[in-house]
């Protein structure tokens, strides 16, 4: 009785095996048809829609070999999968806009768009999301010397973004420098370049691109616009800004510009993307950004695709604006012919200059200068001279020179400690409109 029992037990614990160990085939072969699905719908598209039409095949026959070998098989998780066939394809391509995306409810959302109600609603939701960006217009303001300041995030189409575009540059209209910032810029739209640059020029048509798109096998060309709304700046002097993370459209604008010698790039070598293209839905949740043309530039007959935007003066990103500041104002100051306006424009170089590379005053120099001087007294304390007038507020000073400081908080207002025979007698007071005072020093 106890042998039967026994091979009872054996053998419901072999069917138990066999039944699990053919569940795991089922799984394995679900998953491996699966992904032959997703990776045959993603060879379609790029076989029917990527720039260049071999390269295409080449990815296709490394994605299609890659599953037939088993490569993909341990890979469970969908968008560890998108992430593997991005490395494969760009592998082949060394495309850096070429991307597999696993997202199903971006895709049914896409899909949901059937009807005029739904297309409108699908765009009312796309053009909320851009205004909650301001449409890639993160900041404009005046810096010092009157130069421009624009931080374009991306180049949003200006069938929305345009009113904002247009309201930015009129804003710019009256500064004597541009600076234009695109170090966080990873792209958009070639119409937001066009807009853009059409402010920078005069009327005339200037060409700034050409694209070939592979899907139409045609070509088409971008120009400055005949007509914007508001003043153009056509003589100001630009600076463009770019780091390694700008990319696609924001690389096309620093390109055009550099090679049209309209401006002066300041900063990295940009992150080589020169293929327009866009999202194409593939099966099973998967997504493909396909590039489907490419740039042919006027000037060059060539692109950045691979090589990136090298700028003219190579400078770590977070110093960029710094030193597009300083080149602006020396350009500014050795152009300027009215007196003032070179005085202007040196005031607000001398400190830049000095937050650029920081002017190291000794100790005992710094302590010389304390003391009382009519209404201004000066103070020593951890290490740093402070000002103040009165009964007024203490101000940090900061050294332009050996001699002449800034206070902190009176961009309008510095002084200049006056020595004789090695002995500070006075400090003179001097303002940004060319006016000086005196007071000499009591104690």
């Amino acid at each position: 009785m106890k042998k039967i029992n026994s091979s009872i037990i054996i053998l419901f614990s072999l069917l138990l095996w066999s039944s699990g160990n053919l569940s795991a085939q089922e799984n394995n072969t679900g998953l491996s048809l699966k992904q032959a699905i997703v990776i045959d719908s993603i060879g379609s598209i790029l076989q029917s829609n990527y720039v260049f039409p071999d390269v295409a095949d080449k990815m296709v026959s490394k994605m299609k070999n890659s599953l037939k070998n088993g490569l993909y098989k341990s890979i469970k998780d969908p968008r560890k999968l998108a992430d593997k066939l991005t490395e494969d394809l760009r592998s082949i391509s060394h495309d850096k806009h070429l991307r597999v995306i696993y997202d199903p409810a971006r895709v049914e959302a896409r899909k949901a768009v059937r009807t005029a109600q739904d297309s409108i609603e699908f765009m009312e939701r796309r053009v909320n999301r851009m205004k909650r960006e301001n449409f890639g217009f993160k900041e404009a303001k005046i810096l010092d010397g009157n130069i421009g300041y624009l931080n374009l995030k991306a180049f949003m189409d200006p069938q929305y973004a345009g009113e904002t575009a247009v309201a930015t540059m009129n804003f710019l209209s009256n500064t004597d420098a541009l600076i234009i910032d695109l170090r966080q810029n990873g792209g958009g739209s070639p119409k937001m370049i066009q807009l853009i640059t059409s402010y920078l020029y005069g009327p005339d048509p200037v060409h700034l691109n050409n694209f070939y798109w592979r899907p139409t096998d045609t070509h088409t060309q971008t120009w400055t616009l005949p007509h914007v709304s508001g003043k153009r700046n056509p003589d100001v002097p630009v600076y463009v800004l770019t780091s390694d993370y700008t990319f696609s459209a924001a690389e096309e604008f620093s390109y055009n510009l550099k090679n049209l010698k309209r401006a002066t790039l300041i900063g990295e070598t940009t992150g080589g993307g020169a293929h327009p293209g866009g999202v194409v839905n593939a099966l099973e949740g998967f997504m493909v950004w396909v590039p489907s043309g490419r740039a042919i530039n006027p000037v060059t007959n060539s692109n950045w695709e691979g090589t990136g935007v090298t700028p003219h003066i190579k400078v770590s990103s977070d110093q960029a604006l710094q030193l597009a500041q300083i080149k602006a104002l020396e350009h500014l100051s050795e152009k300027a012919k009215d007196p003032e306006a070179k005085f202007a424009y040196d005031w607000s170089l001398k400190a830049q200059k000095a937050m650029m590379e920081p002017v190291n005053v000794e100790q005992s120099i710094l302590r010389s200068y304390t003391g009382k001087y009519g209404e201004r007294q000066l103070s020593f304390e951890n290490g740093k001279l402070y000002y103040k007038r009165g009964s007024g507020k203490k101000h940090k000073l900061t050294p332009l020179s050996q001699n002449e400081f800034m206070v902190e908080g009176i961009p309008y207002f510095r002084l200049r400690f006056l020595s004789e025979d090695k002995q500070v007698v006075a400090v003179e007071g001097l303002y940004d409109n060319g006016r000086k005072d005196k007071d000499q020093k009591i104690k």
